[in-house]
C-alpha cells in the first residue's frame, strides 16, 4: 500500500509575530500576537531609548521576523518609530480605532495595542510611516515655526489696529493716518510714562504689540531663509516648477516625508493629498464624489498652485477654455487641475524634470 506524501508548505516571507503598540507621552503599551492572531504577551515600556531596546529584546523572544504596528508615528510614537527603523525592523502606521469599535470593546492601553496588531493582520493597516531622519524632518520643524509666527503676527496686527480704533482721540488721530510698517514703527517708539490714564495704557499696549510684531517678522525672515535653502537642497526641480514657492514646496515635501519610496504610485500621492475622486455608486447610479480626507495642507498647496496657473500659465488657461466649452464648471475644472498637478509633483519628487511654461 503506497503512502501519499504531504506537500511541502511554501516558505512565508511575512512576519512571524506582530507587535501592536499604543503610544503615549511617557509610556507605551505593546501586545504581541502570532501571525494567525493568537495572544503571546504584553509589555509596558518607557518612552525613551532604554525602553525601545527593551521592546526589541522582548519582541525577539517570540520570533526572528517581527513587525511593529504603531499608533501615532508622527507624534508620541515618533521616537519609537525612528528607533525601530534604524534597527532595520519593519514598521507600519495604524490609525486609532473608530468609535464603534471602542464602544463595543471598551478602551484601555492593552486593548488599543491589541487592536493595532489586529489591524495589520486584518489587512487594514499597511501604511509605511514617514522616516523623519533627514532634510524633510528639518523642513517640517522650521515650517511649524514659520506657520506659528505667521499666525501670531496676523493676530497681533489685528489687535494693534483694534486698539488704535478705540484709543483716546489725540492718539487715534495721530496714528490712524499711518499704515503697515510705518504704523508698527511709530507704535514701537511710543512712551507711556506713568500708568495712571487710559492714554498711558493705550501707548503701552500699542508699543508691546508693535515690538512683538517686529520680533515675529524677524523670525519669519530667518525661518523663510532657512526653508528656502533646505527646499532647494532637497528638491530643486520642485522649486523650479511653475507656481511653486518656498512655502508650497515645504508643505508638499513634508507630506511625502524623507522616505519617498513609501508612496508606490502617483495615485497614492493623490490620495494622500485628497485630490483623488472616490467612487460613490449605488445600484444603477455610477458616480464619484470629492475626497475630503487626506493631508489638507498638501491639498491647499495644490489648490494654490492651480490658482496661480489660472492667472498666468498659458497651457492652464487653454485647458480651462477647452473644458468650459465642453460644459464643465469652474469647480470641476479646478478639481481636474489639482489631480493633474498632483501627478506632476509626484513625478518631480521621483526625479522627473521641472515644468515651467512661459506666462501669458
Amino acid at each position: 500500500m503506497s503512502t501519499a506524501t504531504a506537500p511541502v508548505p511554501e516558505t512565508s516571507t511575512g512576519p512571524d509575530v506582530v507587535i501592536g503598540v499604543d503610544t503615549h507621552k511617557h509610556t507605551h503599551m505593546a501586545v504581541a500576537l502570532s501571525a494567525n492572531g493568537g495572544w503571546l504577551g504584553s509589555l509596558k515600556l518607557d518612552a525613551k531609548r532604554s525602553g525601545y531596546q527593551e521592546l526589541m529584546r522582548w519582541a525577539a523572544e517570540f520570533g526572528s521576523n517581527p513587525l511593529f504596528a504603531v499608533e501615532g508615528t508622527g507624534c508620541y510614537g515618533a521616537g519609537l518609530c525612528r528607533a525601530l527603523q534604524t534597527a532595520g525592523l519593519e514598521v507600519v502606521e495604524v490609525n486609532r480605532p473608530d468609535r464603534s469599535t471602542r464602544r463595543r470593546l471598551g478602551k484601555d492601553d492593552t486593548i488599543d495595542a491589541e487592536s493595532a496588531a489586529r489591524a495589520f493582520i486584518a489587512g487594514t493597516a499597511r501604511v509605511i510611516p514617514k522616516a523623519g531622519d533627514d532634510l524633510v524632518e528639518m523642513i517640517r520643524m522650521l515650517k511649524v515655526v514659520k506657520d506659528s509666527a505667521t499666525y501670531n503676527r496676523t493676530a497681533a496686527l489685528n489687535q494693534l489696529h483694534a486698539i488704535v480704533v478705540t484709543a483716546p482721540a489725540a492718539l487715534r488721530e495721530r496714528l490712524q493716518r499711518l499704515t503697515g510698517k510705518d504704523l508698527v514703527e511709530c507704535c514701537a517708539g511710543l512712551r507711556s510714562g506713568e500708568m495712571c490714564t487710559p492714554l498711558a495704557a493705550a501707548k503701552m499696549s500699542l508699543r508691546t504689540l508693535a515690538r512683538r510684531i517686529q520680533q515675529l517678522e524677524q523670525e519669519l525672515e530667518d525661518t523663510t531663509a532657512q526653508l528656502n535653502r533646505l527646499t532647494m537642497q532637497h528638491c530643486p526641480e520642485l522649486r523650479n516648477t511653475y507656481g511653486v514657492g518656498v512655502d508650497i514646496s515645504a508643505t508638499l515635501v513634508v507630506a511625502v516625508g524623507d522616505n519617498q519610496e513609501r508612496l508606490k504610485s502617483e495615485a497614492s500621492f493623490a490620495a494622500l493629498c485628497g485630490v483623488n475622486p472616490l467612487p460613490a455608486s449605488s445600484g444603477k447610479v455610477v458616480r464619484h464624489r470629492l475626497n475630503r480626507s487626506g493631508n489638507r495642507q498638501a491639498n491647499c498647496a495644490l489648490h494654490r498652485i492651480v490658482i496661480c496657473r489660472l492667472r498666468r500659465h498659458q497651457q492652464t488657461r487653454d485647458y480651462v477654455e477647452r473644458r468650459t466649452a465642453e460644459g464643465r464648471t469652474m469647480k470641476e475644472i479646478i478639481r481636474c487641475l489639482k489631480r493633474f498637478v498632483a501627478r506632476e509633483v509626484f513625478g518631480i519628487l521621483r526625479g522627473g524634470p521641472a515644468v515651467r511654461t512661459a506666462a501669458a
